[in-house]
C-alpha cells in the first residue's frame, strides 16, 4: 500500500467509528429509547448522523482532494454541505448561510460571540478522521487540526480542544498494540496549548483509574455545556480507558449523559482507527451510510 492508500484508510475507518457513534449515540435524545441506554442495547430503526459527522466529511473530502487543510476550501465545503436538519448550532447555521451568500468566514468566525470566537465543541467533534489522516504525525496533525478548526472556531479553547483529538486520533492510528493511557494522555498534553482544555486533559489522566464514569463526568464535564473544556478531557478520558473496544468504549461515554452524539462522536473517531477498535458489524449496518464524497476530492 503506499502512504496516501494508509492515510485513507485510517481516515476512512475514523470517520465510520465517529458517524456510528454520533448516529447511536443521538438516539438517546429520544426519551423513548433512554430505558435501551440504561439496558444497553440497541434502539431500533436506521440511526441517522448529524452535523458531527455531516461536517466531518467535509474534513475528510478536504484531505483527499488536497493532502491537508485549505482554509479558504473548507469554509467553502461547509457552507455547500450545510443541511439544516441535521442539527446543526445556531451560531454556525447563520455562519454558514452567511458564507453561502459570499460572507468571509474570517471575518465571521472572528465575530462570533462578540469578538471572543466560538470555544464550543463543533471543531473537535469532527476532527478525528484528520488525527487519523496523519497517523503517526502528531505535529502535522496539531498543525493541521487548528488550520481546521479556525474556520468556525476561533476561541483558544476550541483550538486546543481540536489538537487534542486530533493527536489522539493520529497516535491511536500509528499503534500497532496496546496503548499505555497515561503515555497517551502524556504525549497528547505536549502538543495542547496552555488552556482549560490542557487543565482539563491533565486531570482526565489522573482519574483513569476511576472506574465510575457518573463521578468522572462530575468532575470533568461531558458536553453539557457544549464547549470545547466541557467535553474533549471526558471523552479522552473514554477514549483512553476502552482503546480496543468501540462497544464499552461507546456504552460507557453514552452513560454519562450530557452532549452524547458529540461525546460519542470524539470517542468513536478515536477508538475505531485503533487495533480491533472498529464498531461492531451490527451497528455499522444500522448507522445511515456514509456521503459517497466524503472520499472524493471535494468540487
Amino acid at each position: 500500500m503506499t502512504a496516501d492508500d494508509h492515510r485513507l484508510r485510517h481516515a476512512r475507518a475514523s470517520l465510520r467509528g465517529l458517524a456510528v457513534g454520533d448516529a447511536l449515540g443521538s438516539q438517546f435524545f429520544v426519551p423513548a429509547n433512554r430505558q435501551a441506554l440504561l439496558e444497553r442495547t440497541l434502539p431500533p430503526g436506521r440511526w441517522r448522523w448529524t452535523d458531527d459527522a455531516q461536517m466531518a466529511a467535509s474534513v475528510a473530502a478536504e484531505l483527499v482532494g488536497h493532502g491537508r487543510i485549505d482554509q479558504d476550501s473548507l469554509a467553502a465545503s461547509f457552507a455547500r454541505r450545510h443541511d439544516f436538519d441535521r442539527g446543526y448550532g445556531p451560531a454556525v447555521n447563520r455562519m454558514l448561510r452567511l458564507v453561502r451568500e459570499g460572507g468571509d468566514w474570517r471575518e465571521l468566525a472572528a465575530e462570533l460571540f462578540n469578538g471572543q470566537g466560538s470555544w464550543g465543541n463543533g471543531a473537535p467533534m469532527r476532527v478525528a478522521p484528520l488525527g487519523a489522516w496523519f497517523a503517526g504525525e502528531a505535529e502535522s496533525a496539531a498543525e493541521q487540526a487548528e488550520l481546521s478548526a479556525t474556520v468556525t472556531h476561533t476561541h483558544r479553547e476550541a483550538v486546543a480542544g481540536t489538537i487534542a483529538v486530533a493527536v489522539a486520533a493520529s497516535l491511536v492510528a500509528a499503534s500497532t498494540g496496546p496503548l499505555d493511557p497515561s503515555a497517551l494522555f502524556g504525549d497528547v498534553l505536549e502538543f495542547v496549548p496552555r488552556s482549560a482544555v490542557h487543565m482539563g486533559i491533565r486531570r482526565a489522566r489522573d482519574m483513569l483509574d476511576y472506574g465510575d464514569v457518573g463521578t468522572v463526568a462530575a468532575v470533568l464535564g461531558c458536553g453539557r455545556r457544549t464547549s470545547a473544556q466541557d467535553t474533549v478531557p471526558f471523552a479522552l478520558w473514554a477514549a483512553a480507558r476502552n482503546l480496543g473496544d468501540f462497544t464499552e468504549a461507546f456504552w460507557t461515554t453514552a452513560r454519562a449523559g450530557g452532549d452524547v452524539d458529540t461525546t460519542c462522536a470524539i470517542v468513536g473517531g478515536i477508538v475505531a482507527v485503533g487495533p480491533g477498535g472498529r464498531p461492531p458489524a451490527q451497528w455499522d449496518e444500522h448507522t445511515e451510510p456514509l456521503p459517497e464524497w466524503a472520499f472524493s476530492p471535494d468540487e
